[in-house]
Formats: structure tokens, sequence, C-alpha cells
């Protein structure tokens, strides 16, 4: 099923949906004139082109009804079942995060990821709705829609991003970045344009090429084709560049499909062998793959005319992964000898790729302070990722720019609380490193080690940061109490007339307080004990060689307690 037209032909449980939606709608408009149910019909046609299943096209046909109309949830549950009224209340629930407020939008975040956590399919009608909300923005007052934008590039654009749909996740970046950055829009299209159109003449010239020499070593090719950078993406990129577009090599990047896996690092040896690689920028997302599933091979090489070019090789399977995401993972499962839409059943190919959402719903709730849950919210699960591994192999997923704290922490608060040092790649490395995608850390620990403050001040993630601050505050006490507060002298002396006098006068001359003075007669020698307030090492040290230089005075000893 490709499109509504389609769906509503073969599932009658969409078909209601449709008669329902749209007589609850009746008569509403939309800000651009247009009758309000066609966002409601966008919001279909999206989730069937991603090929979810038909509660879910249901779910997107009336995810608007019990908000903006006199329907009710009991009226949706009595009419279409339980699990289209779940996905309704969801997405009326997590429709509710507005960019504003922090008190507002942290409680209606952690609805949001308590709905994300119970059903994805919740958060991809969402996805759909703010989708084609995104493209008819035009119509919206202009401060609503700078305020729908940010909200936009800082929630929905990276959770698309995280689930796998780069399409999508680009689609929103791009749409919003025009209201949020107008003056660098403007600046973009004026500059990139015609480089652009240059960089697709090339690759429309180089295309054939790599085709003729993949055929020529028996390669079957399913396809090859380009794609252009994306404006936000690209402007992103440019700002690391110094707005330099010549050390952009991939404006526009060649893609080729092939049949397998070996397919593709055989494709890349052909490639390589015919145009040579730029050395370190081959990148193998297949056997490291990205946190959000995404698989394929990268790399640059030195094309015709000398032009530096990103190719980017993988299966038919990766491609629709890395355009759909999660929504790629849900199979259909027909009853045996039927062919009925309504009789397919949904389910996750791969569920190990959701656990990021349980550990998020878990996460969030060591959080009290909203301001702090809104911003760790966004450093942890909404920026660019890395992949680092344990000595064992075990992949650890981190924002980027986490350090071997971050690390350690991620995989156990105690290996965190008693990290002593880091080796990365077998070689040690300060503990405020940044690490990249693929190495290998491996964590020195101590025992009765406590971590340091000063690791507050290069730590990226909150989870590292929470967990210092717990450690520290719990050490406090203790480490108070093993804080000397006095020093005890103790003197073994002559008996000699105005010996104490000149004792006294020493530390009294050093600007020390004396806390006690006590005297111990015995056969051998007269001992003195004197009591200050405790002192450096290097002062205390001094302190005592000017008591042994005294007259009358055979022996300085001390004790901090």
């Amino acid at each position: 099923m490709k499109n509504l037209n389609e769906a509503l032909k073969k599932s009658d449980l969409i078909k209601k949906a449709y008669d329902f939606g749209k007589e609850a709608h009746r008569g509403q408009k939309r800000k651009n004139g247009e009758p309000y149910f066609n966002h409601c019909i966008a919001a279909a046609e999206s989730v069937i082109e991603w090929g979810l299943d038909e509660q879910t096209a249901a779910a997107a046909l009336l995810h608007d009804a019990v908000e903006d109309t006199d329907r009710t949830l009991d009226d949706i549950r009595k009419n279409f079942g339980d699990d289209v009224a779940f996905l309704v209340d969801g997405v009326t629930k997590v429709g509710k995060v507005k960019y504003r407020g922090i008190e507002a939008k942290v409680e209606n975040l952690r609805k949001f990821i308590l709905y994300l956590s119970k059903d994805i399919r919740v958060i991809l009608v969402k996805l759909a709705d703010r989708l084609h909300n995104m493209r008819t923005l035009y119509a919206v007052h202009p401060q609503k829609q700078k305020r729908i934008a940010l909200e936009t590039t800082e929630i929905y654009a990276p959770l698309a991003y995280r689930l796998g749909m780069q399409k999508l996740s680009g689609e929103l970046e791009d749409l919003a970045f025009p209201y949020i950055y107008p003056q660098e829009y403007k600046w973009l299209m004026t500059n990139i344009r015609g480089r652009y159109e240059e960089r697709e003449k090339y690759s429309q010239k180089f295309k054939p090429l790599i085709e003729k020499v993949l055929q020529e070593n028996d390669m079957d090719i399913i396809g090859i084709d380009s794609r252009a950078k994306r404006y936000s993406s690209l402007y992103k990129k440019l700002l690391r560049y110094d707005m330099n577009i010549d050390h952009i090599y991939d404006l526009v990047a060649i893609r080729a499909l092939v049949p397998s896996i070996e397919d593709c690092y055989a494709a890349m040896g052909i490639i390589h062998k015919n145009w040579p690689p730029v050395p370190g920028r081959i990148k193998d997302y297949i056997a490291l793959p990205k946190p959000n599933g995404y698989r394929s091979l990268h790399t640059v090489v030195f094309g015709p005319d000398e032009k530096l070019t990103e190719i980017q090789i993988r299966t038919p399977q990766m491609h629709d992964e890395a355009e759909n995401g999660i929504a790629a993972h849900f199979a259909y499962q027909r009853t045996k000898g039927t062919k009925n839409y309504i009789e397919r059943r949904v389910s996750l190919a791969n569920k190990k790729e959701l656990m990021w959402i349980k550990q998020l719903k878990n996460w969030q709730n060591e959080f009290t302070g909203t301001e702090e849950f809104l911003q760790s919210l966004k450093i942890d699960f909404f920026k660019d990722r890395i992949l680092a591994l344990t000595p064992k192999g075990e992949v650890i997923d981190l924002p980027a720019g986490a350090t071997p704290v971050d690390f350690a922490y991620q995989i156990h608060s105690q290996v965190g609380n008693r990290c002593v040092g880091a080796k990365i790649n077998n070689r040690i490395t300060p503990l405020d490193s940044k690490l990249q995608s693929g190495d290998v850390v491996e964590i020195i620990v101590q025992k009765n080690k406590n971590p340091s403050a000063s690791w507050l001040n290069f730590v990226k993630t909150s989870h590292a940061r929470n967990h210092i601050k717990i450690a520290i505050k719990n050490n406090k006490t203790s480490l108070i109490k093993k804080v000397p507060q006095k020093l005890e002298f103790k003197l073994t002396v002559e008996n000699g007339i105005g010996l104490l006098r000149n004792i006294t006068q020493v530390i009294s001359r050093s600007h020390i307080d004396i806390k006690s003075v006590n005297t111990q007669e015995n056969s051998k020698s007269p001992i003195v004990r004197l009591v200050i307030n405790a002192l450096p090492k290097n002062k205390t040290e001094k302190l005592s060689t000017k008591l042994k230089n005294l007259k009358g005075v055979k022996e300085v000893s001390y004790r901090s307690f």
C-alpha cells in the first residue's frame, strides 16, 4: 500500500477513520484557508509511505479529533478499539509539548518520553503531524513561526535522527532553517546554488565511470544516484570550515546500491583501485553502525580532474533504513494464504535498537530540577553521538565531545567514581581527552578513590555530572573529618630559666595562637606540649626548625589531629 487512496480501498479501518475524521473536522479551516482535515490526510499519507500498519494510519487520520473537535477519546475507543485510542491519546499528550516556559515544557517532555517508550508509533504519528505543520508554517504568525521552528530543530528533528529517519530529520531541519536563521539562509541561497549545480553536473559525469568499472569487475549494480547535501547541514559544516565551500567534499555525494554486504566492500576496493582514496576519509558504518542504526560505507576519492568526491556504498536494505529508520523495521506478517491488508500485523525486526528509549525513560526519573532535566535531555539524547568501545568490544553510545570520565560512568557509577586514569587505543591519555568514534577505551580504577570536583569542568554527559555531584556530596562530611584541625608540638627540653617563655615567643612571632600549653616533669628531661591550629606542611616544618634551634630544646616532634 503506497498511498492513502490505495489504503482506503484495502482497509475498512482506515476508510472508517477517514469518514469519522472528515465529519469531525467538517467546517474547520487552517491558517492557510484549506480544510483542516487536509492536515490529517497529509499525516496519514506520511505514515503510510513509511510502511506502518493500519492502526497507525487510522490514528494519523484521527490524531487531532480529541484535541480540536467535540469527539472524545471514548468515541475513538468505541469506534476503533483500544489500540487506535491509545495512539490518539498518546499523540494528543505529546502534542502538548511547547517550546516555552520551563515548568510546562519539562512536564510535557516527561509525558513525551513515557509515551515514546510505550509505543514508538505514537512518536511516528507525531513526526508526521510535525512534518506537515512545518511544510505549511508560512501561514502562521511570524512570532509563532520561530517558536515552532526552534521546537522542531531542538526536539523533533534530533528525535527523528535518533530513530534513524535521516531523510525526515534533514527535511525538518531544512524547513526550520529559514525561520530561525533568515539572514544566513539568504546568504546560503545566494552563494551556494551555483556550486550545487556545478557539482551535480560533475556527479553526472562521474557516475557512468563508476558503473563501468564495477560492471567490468562482474559487480551487480542495483543503482547509482547522487544526493545533494541539505542546506541546514551544509551551513553547520561551513561554520566549522570558516565558510569555505572548497572544503566541503560531500556537497553532492554519489551513492551506489549493491546486493550484499560483501559486495559493498568489494565495490569499495574496485573504486579505490581506480580512484585513490583520501587518507583518513574512509568511514565504515557497516562494521560500526551509528547509534541510530545507520549503515553504509563512505569514502572520499580523487575523482576525474582530481576533484575530491564522496561516494557512499550500501545495500537496498541499508538505504531503506537510512531513509526511514525505525519505520523500515516494521515487518508485515500476513495470515497464511491471504493478502488482505487488515490481516497484517506489525512487529519490530530488531528491538535492541530501541534500548536507548527504555534507557531514556529510566534515566529521566533521576532529575528533580526542571531546568536541569531539560538541559540534560538535550545534551544526552538530542546531540551528535559517538561510538567508543570497551576492550571487550562492548559499544558505548555517548554524545560528541564526551571524555573517558563520561565513558566510565556510562559503564557503571562505581567505575566512574573510582576512575584514576584511562587508555585510549592502548595509550595513556588525560581524563579530559575528547573521545572519537571507534576509540577503544580502557578505564583504570583504584579502590577507595573518590571523584574529583575538577571533573565537573569537562564532563559532557549529565549522567556523569549527576553521579559526580552525588559522590562529592556523600564524601563531604567524611572528608571534613579527615582534615586535621589541630597541631600538637612535643618538645623534650632541659631545665632552664625562661625556656618556656622563649618557646612561646617563637610561636607568637610567627603570628600563631597557642591553644594550650602543658609541661610534664620526669626523671630524665621535662616535656613541653603545645597545641595550636593546624598549619600547612611547609609552615609546620619551618616552625619545627625554629623550635629545634632554641637553646635548651633537645628534641621536637609533632602530630596533627
